[in-house]
């Protein structure tokens, strides 16, 4: 598999870094010749046996096997959601 372009392609999350929110990108097995990138971001929650599960924020899981990963890192925590006014429609139309 090459890559090209300017882009750096490190794997700076370790086993370390359980429980801290992180993004990876990784190679899917898919059946096309080289495989295909895909990305991932959430609470890293374990990492056994050479296998990653990342928890998204809608609660589903993601296993990902070491040895397809191609980069990775820790991120911040995500921002908070905007809510939305306080006050009701008709408050706000009579402003």
């Amino acid at each position: 598999m090459e890559f090209t372009g300017g882009g750096r392609l490190e794997i700076r999350v370790t086993s370390a870094d359980v429980g801290k929110r992180v993004s990876v990108r990784y190679v899917t097995d898919s059946g096309e010749a080289g495989g295909m990138f895909t990305d991932a971001v959430g609470v890293l929650t374990s990492w056994d046996d050479g296998v990653l599960l990342i928890t998204r924020r809608s609660g589903e899981g993601v296993r990902i096997a070491e040895s397809s990963l191609v980069a990775g890192k820790v991120v911040p925590a995500a921002p908070a959601r905007r809510r939305g006014p306080s006050a009701t429609f008709p408050e706000l139309a009579r402003a």
